[in-house]
């Protein structure tokens, strides 16, 4: 596996002073997937957890629904090639066979056309987390990026509950969760009905990828777009952004946000669970 930092030398000023200086930098790598010997898109990422990313990216394209759909995947991290054979081959149109490069911005896949939002269920799971809760599961999700420390180069996202489950970090917001929806699919970790914490801004992609999911809780410490919060509001996915200290965003479904209180209206009795996973529709 390709190293993901990379030693620079720099020029570094500080007021009118320079020196010459060494910077670690987020390495940027080409994946190209190909699914039944066509070749379906190239995506600049970080080089690592790279099978993760594959099927990750083909879960939020609808070209893959469960694990028993893949007769195996094989990844050259030399060349930067990820091979995936379906048990049964999956025809690719004309218009996903039109080669696509996605930048590490994430670009415009085609899960975000309307018809993709339109076929997608309603999430109707029930679950909620308090106010402190959120706070505190962003605290830690700041901390948690290795990457980001060293290089303030990279996006990270996440799957949690009450805790992080499954981490992941990418020069790309949209790779960084499809690693973590990958990785999921992979090694049989549930998303439904838990919630998805995101450094990037949450456009309508992302919001797609995580209701394809069946997840009704997205917190972001960036801003949304006005499609995503349309389409948040429609698909019945609460929409958490702008996260930062003591201070929240929330722009859709906020019957899932739980102020810890006493019965009689006084906070601070941590009284409640601080993340509750419940089925079935409000």
């Amino acid at each position: 596996m390709k190293n993901e930092l990379e030693g620079l030398p720099v020029l570094q000023y500080v007021r009118e002073n320079k020196s010459s200086v060494e910077k670690v930098v987020a390495r940027e790598f080409s994946l190209t997937i190909v699914l039944n010997n066509q070749e379906l898109v190239t995506l600049l990422c970080s080089p690592s957890d790279l099978e993760y990313l594959a099927v990750g990216f083909l879960l939020s394209e609808g070209l893959l629904n469960i694990k028993d759909e893949i007769r195996s995947i094989a990844v050259d991290d030399r060349r930067g090639v990820a091979r995936v054979e379906t048990r049964e081959g999956k025809e690719l149109t004309s218009e996903r066979l039109s080669k696509r490069l996605i930048a590490s911005s994430g670009g415009r896949g085609t899960s975000a056309s309307s018809a993709a939002a339109q076929s997608l269920a309603k999430v109707e799971y029930r679950s909620e987390i308090t106010v402190p809760a959120i706070y505190t599961l962003v605290k830690e999700f700041q901390h948690h990026s290795r990457l980001y420390r060293a290089t303030h180069g990279v996006h990270s996202a996440a799957l949690c509950d009450a805790d992080i489950l499954v981490f992941a970090e990418d020069i790309g917001r949209h790779n960084a969760i499809d690693k973590v929806f990958g990785k999921c699919l992979m090694e049989d970790i549930l998303t439904d009905g838990r919630m998805v914490v995101t450094s990037g801004r949450v456009s309508s992609e992302i919001l797609l990828k995580v209701a394809r999911r069946r997840i009704p809780v997205i917190i972001s410490i960036a801003a949304p777009t006005d499609v995503a919060v349309e389409l948040a509001g429609s698909l019945g996915v609460t929409l958490i952004g702008s996260v930062s200290g003591s201070k929240m965003n929330v722009f859709s479904h906020d019957w899932r946000i739980l102020r810890d209180e006493e019965p009689d209206g006084n906070p601070g009795s941590n009284t409640l669970p601080i993340f509750q996973r419940r089925e079935g529709a409000r």
